[in-house]
């Protein structure tokens, strides 16, 4: 992890991390582009969805017209030709039977291929956030993470089935019912057409209104996920400082401006919606009626007037349906917008490309040049385990926190690497396992760029045991496994090898015992035993250590001795040790000083330095115990 401090102002280049800092513009173009993906492999789906919703709109405009008919040519003449009433009649029911068929099967249609691009949405982005480096995890918030992946995914289903369907629907029934009125009577479509301009004016001013609001309340819903999952995982911690008011004040403070986003969207939803078209609706119907008033009306055109107001409810209709649908249409564009957001972050594969100017030339690349120069040598000594030249790196421009690091650590050796705090030891161990790119300087695994490793082998060749060991909630065999599918005997050859199998055996149903949440079940020592059976059942060629013995008893950090000599020679181990008795028998022990080598050797050399770093640290570590 970065040196205390380093990494709080310092952010990859990437796309805003919210939002609210994006217009609208581009939310809008990022969500139907993220939903247009999500859904590719269904789109015969919605061509059959949108086909039957424009077949039962047509179905729906042709019974007004059939009950003119009926009005005009039957009933006001008295000529009661039953068959023919009965046969318009039937066609009223059977046409309106046939569109709800219709529709049913296109909101069956839709519905299945909303929840199937939630789905394949929600893959997606859990999949990305699993190949994010570690740099973006230091800048997020678990509880906003959480809800980007389970709510603003969700908006996708939102879109399709209550903003897009509702929308398209009610478009479709409004062009046929625009063009049945200019069919039957254009001057009184021109009429209804010209209610278009001040529906267009209230959408224009709901979204100005409300769009501000929208996005603020979803971004507050994300923080108080985030503070409630902050709370919670560190409850022991926030009770044993007496913090309850305090964050409870605080959340009470993110939920009442919350509260406060959401009641400024809901009154524009009350002041600009359904109450305003609805007096539209009746302006309009006062207006056919007095017109038709105005008019030296014939028995003909009674049929007429019963179609028109029969129009003029599925006029209104859908634009309340489409101008309501703004609220929701503007909560999933910002909901899907985050989602693409996230999406745009570079992965770390991605990050470790960018990390380096390939036109530069490394001291490992010019040493490499300058021996095929010369021609092959007899017998070549095998490449370093890890070869670090010239290694600066910063968080922040101009905070440099290690300064021109060069190092060699053989094949199978054991080094241990302490200092201070705030001295580059995490940093260090953050860019040999590329959390972080490397810009100045070059790393090499036995000979090769680090730069140039492809990810699965990098990951296959490099075990990590961190400080703080991370456990499933599941059993000691899927703990050790981690889902790479080996066979007991290799996960049995780990725990050995940790000195992990006699407490997992003893268990009541042994590796298949469930552990608990975080491990609950287990002591801290065992827990980090089972951190290292863990990377070492994966075979690693490089074995990392993270200050691994920092939070266990005596008797365990013998174990962990006893467990790492027996690697010695086989695996090489670098271990970060803040208790020095854990690397006192390393081959190599390295000591760093602000981000510089300042002593390096084995134990006893070290300690004959009088006045040394190393010295001093040992010796008031001998003293406090």
């Amino acid at each position: 992890m970065p040196a205390s401090g380093a990494i709080n102002n310092w952010k990859p280049v990437s796309m805003p991390s919210k939002p609210e800092q994006i217009s609208a513009r581009r939310q809008t173009w990022q969500a139907f582009s993220l939903l247009r993906r999500a859904a590719l492999p269904d789109r015969h789906h919605l061509g059959w969805a949108v086909l039957w919703l424009v077949l039962a709109a047509l179905l729906e405009v042709s019974g007004p017209i059939m009950g003119k008919a009926l009005i005009d040519e039957h009933l006001l003449p008295h000529h009661l030709d039953w068959p023919r009433m009965a046969a318009l009649l039937a066609g009223v029911l059977v046409t309106g039977w046939i569109a709800s068929g219709l529709r049913y099967l296109q909101l069956v249609r839709l519905s299945g291929l909303a929840m199937r691009s939630v789905m394949r949405l929600r893959e997606m982005v859990y999949t990305h956030v699993l190949l994010l480096p570690m740099a973006f995890f230091d800048r997020a918030i678990t509880g906003q993470l959480v809800s980007r992946v389970t709510n603003d995914t969700e908006a996708v289903k939102t879109l399709y089935i209550q903003v897009l369907f509702v929308m398209l629907d009610s478009t479709i029934v409004l062009v046929g019912t625009v063009a049945a009125m200019a069919w039957l009577d254009w001057h009184l479509m021109l009429i209804v057409l010209a209610l278009l301009p001040a529906v267009l004016l209230i959408v224009w001013l709901y979204q100005r209104w409300s769009a501000p609001a929208v996005t603020r309340a979803r971004a507050l819903r994300s923080d108080i996920n985030g503070q409630m999952a902050e709370s919670i995982g560190g409850m022991s911690v926030l009770q044993a400082n007496n913090a309850e008011a305090r964050f409870g004040r605080r959340f009470a403070a993110t939920n009442q401006d919350h509260y406060t986003a959401r009641l400024a969207e809901l009154r524009a939803n009350a002041w600009l919606l359904r109450p305003a078209l609805d007096m539209f609706n009746i302006i309009l119907l006062a207006a056919v009626i007095y017109l038709f008033g105005q008019r030296a009306m014939t028995a003909a055109e009674v049929g007429i007037l019963y179609a028109f107001i029969s129009y003029l409810a599925r006029v209104i209709e859908p634009l309340i349906q489409i101008t309501m649908q703004f609220s929701q249409l503007q909560q999933s564009v910002v909901a899907t917008a985050r989602v693409a957001t996230l999406l745009d972050e570079a992965t770390a594969t991605e990050h470790a490309g960018q990390g380096r100017d390939h036109s530069q030339n490394s001291g490992l690349a010019s040493a490499r040049a300058a021996a095929n120069d010369a021609g092959p040598a007899p017998a070549p000594a095998p490449a370093p385990a890890v070869a670090i030249r010239h290694l600066s790196f910063a968080y922040n421009e101009g905070q440099t926190v290690l300064h021109d690091l060069s190092l060699e650590i053989p094949q199978g050796a054991f080094v241990g690497i302490v200092g201070h705090t705030g001295s580059g030891k995490s940093t260090l161990l953050s860019l040999l396992l590329r959390f972080y790119p490397v810009k100045h300087g070059a790393i090499a695994l036995h000979g090769v760029p680090l730069d140039a490793i492809a990810n699965e082998r990098f990951r296959a060749e490099v075990g990590l045991v961190p400080q703080d060991p991370f456990l499933l909630a599941a059993s000691a065999r899927e703990n050790i496994d981690m889902g790479r599918g080996l066979a007991q005997s290799q996960i049995e050859a780990a725990a050995r090898a940790a000195h992990a199998h006699d407490f997992i055996a003893a268990l009541e149903q042994g590796y298949d015992t469930a552990l608990g949440e975080g491990g609950s079940r287990l002591s801290v020592g065992q827990k980090q035993l089972i951190a290292i059976a863990r990377a070492l059942a994966g075979r690693p060629r490089i074995l990392l250590l993270d200050e691994a013995t920092s939070h266990i008893d005596s008797q365990t950090e013998q174990i962990v001795q006893t467990a790492l000599d027996e690697l010695r020679g086989t695996v090489t181990v670098i271990a970060i040790a803040h208790r020095l008795s854990t690397i006192r028998d390393a081959d190599r022990i390295i000591v760093l000083n602000h981000g510089r080598i300042a002593e390096t050797g084995p134990h006893e050399q070290l300690m004959r330095i009088d006045g040394g770093l190393y010295q001093r640290l040992y010796l008031l570590q001998q003293l406090a115990a």
